[in-house]
């Protein structure tokens, strides 16, 4: 657990908690569009921008990362695996974060779509 919050702060916070945040939204619209059918819709909306946002959050912070890692090197003039690894977790952390969010939010949605009884389907 300690290597998991590790990676989770590797990531830089600034980026992490609000992904952090998405998701624990993407689960609590889940349970509200569950248990209240008549505005499921409209979670399932909210679930859908809540999960493209935390994969923009995520890209905007691996956007940071690496100019932080090309910012390093620029400082110190030569290029060494250290040098690089810092920016270099945040370029990649992020946009992972990001994405399981996503995934979390689609198979919501998936799942709320599989349980509702009928399907209005334009004719």
């Amino acid at each position: 657990m300690k290597s998991l919050i590790g990676k989770f702060i590797d990531g830089g916070p600034v980026f992490t908690v609000v992904i952090f945040i998405c998701l624990i939204l993407v689960l609590a619209l889940f349970a509200a569009a569950f248990m209240n059918k008549a505005n499921q819709e409209k979670f399932k909306l909210l679930m859908k921008h809540i999960g493209w946002f935390a994969v923009a959050w995520g890209f905007m912070g691996r956007t940071f990362g690496l100019i932080n890692a090309f910012d390093a090197v620029a400082a110190h003039g030569e290029l060494t695996p250290s040098l690089l690894a810092d920016g270099l977790k945040m370029a990649l952390v992020d946009p992972l974060f990001g994405i399981f969010v996503f995934i979390v939010a689609r198979l919501g949605i998936i799942i709320l779509v599989a349980t509702k009884k009928t399907i209005n389907t334009p004719v």
